[in-house]
């Protein structure tokens, strides 16, 4: 493949060139898989490259698998954490954008911790086709404030102390989340011996969710602010909140 701003030769489909010093590949989208995992890189929504006018360009600028054998016991933490630096570092000479995935979570996770790109998750059945149909919809503001400077409001107590913070700070950590709110906590609910768990609720008609966090008897609702324009978007969000909570283990 050549590099679409330059035409100097690439190494591999999407590559970002060293030449130019211009990015290939807007997004990539993981297939995740125990034993495989399969990179798709998309170009930007505006490639010129088509064939006619009326005919709009394929996005899919090409594909790599990696491979791994799974081990188990002792040895399976280092096999993950290699075949994660493996992706990683496809990823990585792409530059892209944005990371999208599907598939298996602790592959995604360890390729979420590996990368410092915006990552979401989307459908498992069929990620690269669902990040294509979202393609043409208007992109999210991304939020740089660091996490702490998001947490405001005028209740400063959270259940849970320390733990319960840094489960704020998860959510806050998402580049779509502009602002946390703590809320009052009510001590009447039912117990629980399973430790604080966080859940993000429906998505309200503006884009905002609410986070629960749950510690015993303690519940205590928190307003999330996103950068969401609808329902919809915001239930987007609410699902990748989700899903950075329970690999945080917090769900």
């Amino acid at each position: 493949m050549e590099c679409r701003h330059c035409a100097s030769p690439l190494e591999k489909p999407g590559d970002f060139c060293l030449v130019c010093r211009e990015r290939n590949t807007a997004a990539i989208v993981l297939e995740a898989g125990r034993e495989r995992t399969t990179l798709t890189m998309l170009a930007d929504d505006g490639d010129e490259n088509t064939e006619t006018a009326s005919e709009p360009a394929d996005p899919v600028l090409g594909e790599t698998t990696i491979t791994t054998t799974p081990e188990e016991g002792e040895n399976e933490v280092v096999e993950l954490r290699n075949f994660a630096g493996l992706i990683g570092d496809e990823i990585r000479r792409k530059r892209p954008e944005e990371v999208y995935a599907g598939g298996e979570r602790a592959v995604i996770q360890a390729v979420r911790e590996d990368i410092h790109h915006p990552f979401y998750r989307v459908a498992d059945d069929d990620p690269v086709r669902a990040v294509i149909e979202r393609r043409g919809e208007p992109a999210l503001d991304v939020v740089e404030t660091p996490p702490a400077d998001k947490i405001g409001g005028s209740h400063t107590t959270l259940i849970g102390g320390r733990t319960g913070m840094r489960a704020i700070h998860t959510v806050a950590d998402h580049p779509h989340v502009k602002k946390v709110i703590p809320g009052p906590i009510d001590a009447g609910g039912k117990g629980s011996q399973s430790g604080l768990r966080a859940k993000v609720t429906r998505a309200d008609d503006g884009g905002n969710v609410r986070m629960l966090l749950r510690d015993g008897s303690s519940v205590q609702e928190n307003r999330v602010v996103t950068t969401a324009r609808d329902r919809e978007m915001g239930e987007r969000i609410r699902e990748d909140l989700n899903d950075v909570l329970s690999n945080a283990e917090f769900q």
